[in-house]
């Protein structure tokens, strides 16, 4: 039987007693040690049920044993669908009952909150802490340490991923073994990934790049990750002389640089930076190159697609780019209006084409149809240009999508909560810059007439149904939101006025 991503991230390691995770406590976990978890687990999720192509949704924390249960889901031919630890319940709710998930791995914290959850969508709920203890490692413990790995083909769908949609509601991104495993094995090429590489992992798995961009290239090349539970300022800088590689967010590399520990000296046996997930600012690139002697690579990806573009390995890393197609990756720029492929230089919205595309978005038909044209080109929603020696620029975005540290945020879904707020007429929420996180949102709120809102009770009431990460950090009063003749809301108007409301954060 074949499985063409578990035999190539997982099969080929087998009964191998190389290092693989190095943890946080000076623990090595090797191949054959992890595989043997992973298929311990699989036995749980198959021996209660769950057939290939059914959904299992887990909001756990990054652990050892929460990337085991990755490997028993492809193991098994379930559908993954790891959900962000800050998503409320409410929150949940909806992912869980649109995907028809039918088992749920959440923390024990959350297992009375999720349960009436999971009764009312049939599904099983098991738990996993973040230090490998709950009913699924118990039931796990007792298992057979090999499992029949499920056949499967590169066109059969192997995770969702949930990204926002342009009325606010999620979307589930279908991505096939096929769209997983070819950006895998060539980004590992691209990025001269060999197994001799220690990538420092300070990410989360809940994400395209923390799981599907720098876990899944780790297992391609067979290299090893040091695998910390989040980024902290002083394990990556004691981490960082045993690791080669590292991949980040700009907030990582904007708190190392205010470390007057991270030197040239530390990082002089890296070969290489990565960063993506959020613009990284032209000052932090020269700031980096300054102190460390290392220029960031950066690359542009997307929950639907995974990686599009990068700045080459050898060659000019261009600050303020995100570098060139990847190989098998075709990138054109059209008129939003007519699809019209637009000429080098000029601005219009990217559209790209290749095995890494999504095959669709769950039970939304007429959403595919909208963003995935019949070519197979996908409507990216960004807006860029390609100039002259071929780099690709990210401009701005035809959609009010913002991108805050890695994480998808659509402003509708936060003006709603805003809306509802004693004393809020109207709002509109945008992204303005911020050294830390690329973007950071903003809320712009109109009162009621002759009414002073209470802005802290309202942030209190976002905070309450909202993840941390789309929380307003902060609110402003206005009497009127600039508007065109046809009454939309101008929130590049917003964006222009408020630009420099975190230029010292």
């Amino acid at each position: 039987m074949t499985n063409p991503l578990y035999d190539r991230f997982f099969g080929k390691h087998a009964g191998k007693d190389t290092p693989f995770l190095h943890l946080p406590d000076g623990t090595i976990l090797t191949h054959a040690d992890f595989l043997r978890t992973a298929a311990r687990i699989a036995h749980v999720l198959t021996g209660g049920g769950l057939q290939p192509g059914d959904r299992l949704a887990a909001q756990v924390q990054k652990s050892p044993t929460a990337l085991a249960l990755y490997a028993a889901c492809v193991q098994a031919g379930i559908v993954f669908l790891p959900l962000n630890t800050a998503y409320t319940v409410d929150e949940l709710s909806y992912f869980i009952e649109n995907s028809g998930a039918k088992t749920v791995i959440c923390d024990a914290g959350s297992q009375a909150l999720l349960a009436p959850v999971a009764a009312r969508s049939g599904a099983r709920l098991e738990t996993l802490n973040a230090d490998g203890s709950g009913t699924l490692s118990d039931l796990a413990d007792v298992m057979p340490a090999i499992y029949p790995t499920v056949e499967r083909t590169e066109d059969d769908l192997a995770a969702f991923l949930y990204t926002s949609g342009t009325t606010g509601r999620s979307k589930g991104a279908m991505l096939t073994q096929g769209n997983l495993l070819s950006n895998a094995v060539t980004l590992a090429a691209h990025w001269h990934f060999t197994p001799r590489d220690v990538l420092l992992h300070a990410l989360p798995i809940f994400h395209t790049h923390g799981l599907f961009v720098a876990t899944n290239v780790t297992l391609a090349a067979g290299s090893s990750m040091i695998f910390l539970p989040r980024f902290d300022q002083d394990a990556m800088i004691d981490w960082m002389p045993r690791a080669t590689t590292m991949m980040g967010v700009p907030t990582f590399y904007t708190r190392l640089l205010q470390d007057p520990r991270f030197t040239r000296e530390l990082t002089s046996h890296m070969r290489l930076f990565i960063s993506g997930s959020a613009p990284l600012l032209a000052d932090t690139h020269r700031e980096f190159e300054e102190r460390t002697g290392h220029r960031i690579l950066e690359r542009y990806g997307m929950t639907e697609t995974n990686m599009n573009t990068s700045n080459p390995y050898d060659g000019e890393r261009r600050a303020g780019t995100v570098g060139f197609p990847l190989p098998g990756v075709e990138l054109k720029i059209t008129d939003p209006d007519t699809g019209t492929t637009l000429p080098d230089g000029t601005v219009g919205q990217i559209e790209v084409r290749g095995p890494n595309v999504f095959k669709g978005y769950w039970q939304m038909p007429d959403k595919t149809a909208a963003e995935l044209r019949e070519d197979g080109f996908f409507i990216t929603g960004d807006l860029g240009k390609i100039d002259e020696d071929g780099y690709v620029h990210i401009v701005g975005r035809n959609k009010d999508l913002i991108i805050s540290g890695g994480y998808n945020i659509y402003p509708k879904e936060i003006e709603l909560v805003l809306d509802a707020q004693p004393g809020v007429s109207e709002s509109a929420v945008i992204g303005v810059p911020h050294a830390d996180f690329g973007e950071t949102v903003l809320g712009v709120l109109v009162p009621d007439p002759d009414v002073d809102p209470d802005l802290e009770a309202i942030l209190k009431a976002a905070g309450s149904s909202l993840a941390r990460f789309k929380h307003p950090r902060k609110l402003v009063l206005v009497d009127s939101l600039p508007r065109n003749t046809m009454g939309k809301v101008q929130k590049n108007v917003l964006r222009e006025r408020y630009k420099d409301a975190f230029a010292s954060a």
